[in-house]
């Protein structure tokens, strides 16, 4: 039995977009990538929007999402440490997944060492990003006010206005997507190297949130990946303690 010693990250899952197809088959495609990687991975980093919405109200969550909540439950059952990063999509994650699962919870950027090595980790949003509207956005939808009066709409008015408001941007995203500006422009980039003029030491820095898949030498020690998304490109990244690697997962090759 092979003993479990690799790190994976993924991000930009979005679970429960209808954008592309029935949602569940974005979220069985997403479960049978953690099915195949059970016997290796040691730690997994989920980098955010992991779904398309989610908001905890008190005693409800939204409806949907069982394939994947099992699994991970089952993954942390079999000693998988599991870390979630809140993104734009899913700032609401509160007690749920912690107390029901285990996962752990950031909420901001987390640096942490992997075997010996340096990580930055963040889903990505509002770091560098010039446009005003986002930072708008973001700043109301972290108000902890605006937590509040949103709670007091039913569920049923409330999930159901963020799924058409996230449906709306992502059909936006999908018309005119964003391409990588370039190594002097990508506000990511900028920002890993400003803040490596403050911690030279990261070996790494691993973001998602930008829909691109970008592995890029920020300087002679220095690496930094944006590792793509699970609507096109089905990708994720490993660390086996020697080798960062960016991956897409192909299941029909596995079938042969």
């Amino acid at each position: 039995m092979t003993v479990p010693c690799k790190t994976y990250f993924a991000s930009d899952i979005h679970l429960g977009s209808t954008i592309f197809e029935p949602p569940q088959e974005t979220e069985k495609r997403f479960v049978r990538w953690l099915d195949s990687i059970k016997e290796e991975v040691d730690v997994l980093y989920l980098l955010g929007d992991i779904f398309d919405f989610w908001f905890e109200y008190k005693k409800v969550v939204p409806r949907g999402f069982t394939r994947f909540l099992g699994k991970i439950a089952e993954l942390h059952d079999h000693g998988v440490e599991i870390h979630f990063f809140t993104g734009n999509h899913d700032i609401w994650v509160f007690d749920y997944l912690p107390q029901e699962i285990g996962v752990i919870v950031h909420k901001k950027p987390f640096i942490t060492e992997i075997k010996g090595k340096k990580f930055y980790l963040a889903h990505g949003d509002g770091l560098g990003d010039g446009s005003r509207s986002f930072r708008l956005i973001r700043s109301i939808f972290h108000n902890r006010i605006c937590q509040i009066l949103f709670a007091c709409f039913p569920p049923r008015l409330g999930i159901g206005f963020a799924h058409r408001w996230a449906k709306h941007n992502r059909e936006k995203d999908i018309a005119h997507p964003a391409p990588y500006f370039g190594e002097n422009k990508e506000y990511l980039v900028l920002y890993a190297k400003k803040y490596l003029q403050e911690r030279p030491d990261i070996d790494y820095f691993i973001f998602g949130h930008r829909h691109i898949m970008l592995d890029l030498m920020l300087n002679h020690k220095t690496r930094m990946m944006i590792i793509g998304d699970w609507m096109q490109y089905f990708s994720y990244a490993v660390f086996d303690g020697k080798k960062l690697s960016l991956c897409q997962w192909n299941e029909t090759l596995l079938e042969h």
